[in-house]
């Protein structure tokens, strides 16, 4: 297919999008529409739904996906890297700076910054939980999918209880949401990747999944081990943005790389810099106890946590238009995104409540962090600032 543009422009576009792109996927799809889609025209409303269609269906983080898909439409493969790099380095950037400077913070000013941060994580989580629940389950059956999801995955170990949760949502799903959304009605447009390529890009994805736990086992490689826990996270998120908090929660805190603490002190920082969520695993992965730590880190556990994702978009673009009309698949990822919800709901209340939420203070301030967020509309950064300042206050209360 012929390219329309070059790999420079796109870099500019993404990068002014990943300077000024606050307030989470949701945003971001709203910020590529005005400027890509309304302002240069690179592609019509209707390419641009069905993209983000496609996105929100697969693993991964949606807003990155579709703007790598809108890089590769415009400039190719070199257009595709260009917009994920352009969109993605500033807010990574900024958290490796939080990390190295994390450590530094001391005394009960910088206590109460940090202890603020955990306390607006829980009402940025919460707001994640409420908006996504009103999408996603909006009858019955899909908030009893959620309930019995929430119920796995507080009861069982970690990551079998999420993948229980996922796998419990797809068969509910299959057997009580045939029939119930009507198939989509126009066509993705073209992106040009040979099906050859496709299906190559399907087999890293699984070999990803199959070969770094052995290949961790076998060297005792901390940074093998680190892109092996992303790696995994970036594969099995479904919905994006917020959701990857448990996995990497399971991935990162419950094996002692990271304590909960700092953690969750990078997450309230995540929401208050641009671009994509999934860059918290830049953090994590400068903060880690295992793999090589600071910038180095970082980058293996972006690579990793992005990689699947972008593997998956590639290998389902030529085939995608087929499948997506089928019952059972729309019934299966209608059960799938109820799970969600439930799995979020998890980790709403551990870790990030019972982390917090140490008293009466901490809950007043969680709850007015919450209200911004949902009856004032205020941007998620805006609340990460009135947290800290909370934070400090409480501390010499």
């Amino acid at each position: 297919m012929r390219r329309t543009g070059t790999v420079g422009e796109v870099f500019l576009a993404f990068l002014r999008l990943g300077v000024t792109s606050f307030g989470g996927p949701v945003a971001h799809l709203g910020y590529f529409r005005d400027d890509l889609v309304v302002r240069r025209r690179w592609m019509d409303d209707r390419a641009y739904a069905d993209l983000v269609a496609l996105c929100q269906f697969l693993p991964g983080p949606a807003s990155s996906q579709v703007g790598f898909a809108i890089g590769l439409q415009r400039a190719g493969l070199g257009g595709a890297l260009a917009a994920f790099a352009a969109f993605t380095l500033p807010s990574a950037l900024l958290l490796v700076a939080f990390a190295a400077g994390a450590a530094a913070l001391g005394g009960p000013v910088g206590g109460g910054v940090l202890g603020g941060l955990k306390i607006v994580a829980v009402a940025i989580v919460a707001h994640a939980v409420w908006g996504m629940a009103r999408t996603l389950t909006p009858d019955a059956r899909r908030a009893a999918i959620a309930v019995v999801a929430l119920a796995l995955t507080l009861l069982l170990p970690a990551a079998p209880g999420q993948l229980g949760a996922l796998a419990v949502g797809i068969a509910a799903g299959l057997v009580l949401l045939r029939g119930g959304d009507s198939p989509p009605e126009t066509e993705l447009p073209p992106f040009g990747v040979p099906r050859a390529v496709a299906v190559g890009c399907l087999l890293v994805f699984v070999l990803g999944l199959v070969v770094l736990p052995l290949l961790t086992a076998a060297t005792g490689s901390g940074a093998v081990a680190l892109a092996d826990a992303f790696f995994r996270s970036g594969a099995l998120v479904f919905g994006g943005g917020h959701v990857v908090l448990p996995l990497l929660q399971s991935g990162v805190v419950q094996t002692g790389w990271v304590s909960p603490e700092t953690f969750l002190s990078g997450y309230a920082a995540a929401q208050a810099v641009p671009g994509p969520l999934f860059t918290f695993a830049a953090f994590l992965g400068a903060v880690s106890d295992v793999g090589p730590g600071g910038l180095s880190g970082a980058g293996i556990a972006l690579a990793a946590i992005f990689l699947p994702g972008f593997l998956v978009l590639l290998g389902v673009l030529p085939f995608w238009d087929a499948v997506r009309r089928r019952p059972r698949v729309r019934a299966a990822m209608g059960g799938a995104n109820a799970a969600v919800v439930g799995i979020l709901g998890a980790a709403l209340y551990s870790p990030v409540f019972t982390t917090a939420i140490t008293g009466p203070g901490p809950l007043v301030l969680a709850a007015i962090g919450f209200v911004l967020l949902t009856a004032f509309k205020a941007p998620a950064w805006a609340v990460v600032l009135v947290g800290a300042a909370g934070g400090v206050v409480l501390s010499f209360t």
